[in-house]
């Protein structure tokens, strides 16, 4: 008699994972796991034991390409339906597009920045676990940078500003605030970057952008950017999780990680605040159609869910809130419109425009901000006396600029809004100034590193952004007349009256309008 053979064994879903992550792995065996893995070392990190780094999405390459490929599937039909119905009329108004185009020049570059990193840590990274972490997040990014540009390429048609974004985040001021806060991350060590990406950028920002901000995009007509946002938070709230995990597995392995740990926390919670800056005074500023106040976002977002949440749930290993916590919470009240008065004066030599908020928009802001925006009324109020009188108001000058955060020092004291905030450091001789306690303690902490950044203008003074003059300087920028200034009565503008004027047929809207943004009007 004949015995069938016996049917192999299904794996349960915890095998079936290791075997198609884990089991991967392997032993060097002519070469030390000191060679092999050089870069796990020299940051005073201590592991013991790689193999305790757990994924809890147990994720796999082919459930990971089916999932995005069905979301990508999604999103490309909702933009060839979007460009097809010239549903860019569909906006509320084209001064909304200002957000996204500070977006797409500080954003998506940065995030084709973190796939590089996270392709470094994939290989570098000593544990298989983390190394296919890594190898999944690198693979997010790269596709969000790539999802972002091609949903925000189809307002270049017909809008300025978002024609050299790439040029422009490689050189224009405002973009160095973003671009300093990755080069930080990507110029330190790998352990390092984990918290500064998976804490800072993943926990902190994306949660404060991504998710109110985006509610904004669908309330001001912008669905694409909704679709992609969404699309890009479901993988943000993964990164989130593996950057909880990443943070908890170095606090396990040894107790003499936990002060490095901490630094880390305190360092990259303000570095990521002071980027925040930029999304407080888009959340409150620059959406026709207002979603919530910054201070609405950051009491929901930072206070409920990582005061109470994240920092409850570390204090098991011995780690405290970030320092300078105290000072973020302050500053709820009034940085949005901080912010939006630097970018607002400075809006000459800028990729977007900026307008003086309307009367509806001020009574909005009163209501959000009982406390403090009256003051901030009465110099929009004055502006708007100055604009009747013909003398919009631009800085011709240059200003002074944080040595860590490297925004305009345009912030005041958090316990007394009416008198600017500025530090400084001595060091080898040389002075440095800062906008707050939190980037001074930064700079303290590694003056060789950050007294090398690169100060745009610093650089300006220096002669390397193109020549003396300010028109040198913006053409070197490439920026195009219509890109910044004032929004009012921009070709932006001028074109979105023109085209609803004739909105009820898109007859109106045709290639000799729409030059302008995309062939270097």
């Amino acid at each position: 008699m004949t015995i069938a053979p016996k049917a192999p064994r299904k794996l349960s879903m915890k095998d079936r994972y290791s075997a198609l992550t884990r089991d991967l792995d392997w032993e060097p065996s002519y070469v030390s796991p000191d060679e092999l893995f050089p870069q796990t070392k020299f940051e005073g990190i201590i592991i013991h034991d790689w193999s305790k780094w757990e994924d809890p999405f147990r994720l796999t390459v082919d459930a990971y390409t089916k999932y995005q490929a069905e979301k990508d599937k999604r999103l490309y039909a909702v933009l060839d339906g979007f460009a097809q119905s010239q549903g860019h009329l569909s906006l509320t108004d084209a001064s909304y597009l200002n957000a996204m185009k500070l977006f797409i020049q500080g954003i998506a570059p940065n995030e084709y920045n973190a796939h590089r990193n996270f392709a470094m840590l994939a290989r570098h990274l000593n544990g298989g676990g983390p190394r296919f972490a890594a190898l999944c997040q690198c693979l997010d990014e790269i596709r969000h940078a790539q999802t972002e540009i091609h949903t925000l390429a189809n307002y270049n048609k017909y809008y300025g500003g978002f024609h050299s974004f790439l040029h422009q985040h490689e050189r224009v001021w405002y973009l160095s605030v973003p671009k300093s806060f990755f080069e930080d991350a990507l110029s330190a060590g790998p352990f390092e970057w984990l918290i500064s990406i998976g804490f800072s950028f993943e926990y902190l920002l994306t949660n404060l952008l991504f998710v109110p901000f985006m509610s904004g995009a669908s309330f001001n007509g912008d669905l694409p950017t909704m679709t992609f946002g969404f699309s890009a938070q479901s993988d943000e709230s993964r990164h989130m999780t593996l950057g909880l995990e990443a943070i908890k597995f170095l606090l396990e392995q040894d107790e003499r990680n936990v002060p490095i740990v901490q630094y880390w926390l305190d360092k990259w919670f303000w570095r990521g605040y002071r980027l925040l800056a930029l999304v407080a005074q888009m959340l409150d500023y620059m959406l026709p159609r207002k979603v919530m106040s910054w201070k609405e976002a950051f009491e929901l977002y930072f206070e409920e869910q990582m005061m109470n949440g994240l920092f409850q749930d570390l204090a098991y290993y011995g780690i405290r809130p970030p320092l300078h916590v105290d000072k973020a919470i302050q500053e709820k009240e009034y940085v949005s419109h901080q912010a939006y008065w630097i970018l607002y004066q400075f809006g000459h030599a800028a990729a977007f425009t900026t307008s003086v908020p309307t009367d509806e928009h001020m009574k909005w802001l009163e209501e959000q901000y009982p406390n403090t925006f009256p003051t901030y009324k009465t110099l929009w109020e004055k502006e708007k006396k100055n604009i009747e009188n013909g003398g919009r108001h631009f800085i011709r000058g240059l200003p002074q600029l944080c040595q860590v955060c490297q925004i305009p020092m345009g912030f005041t004291e958090a316990d007394d809004p009416f008198v600017q905030a500025q530090r400084e450091s001595i060091f080898e001789g040389e002075r440095y100034n800062f906008c707050s306690d939190g980037c001074q303690y930064i700079f303290d902490h590694e003056p060789v590193k950050y007294r090398q950044a690169w100060l745009p203008v610093h650089q300006i003074y220096q002669g390397n952004c193109g020549g003396p003059t300010l028109p040198d300087v913006l053409e070197w920028y490439n920026l195009k007349p219509g890109d910044g200034g004032e929004y009012l009565g921009s070709m932006d503008h001028q074109n979105w009256l023109k085209w609803h004027g004739e909105a009820d047929s898109a007859e109106g809207i045709d290639e000799g309008d729409a030059a302008y943004a995309g062939k270097g009007h």
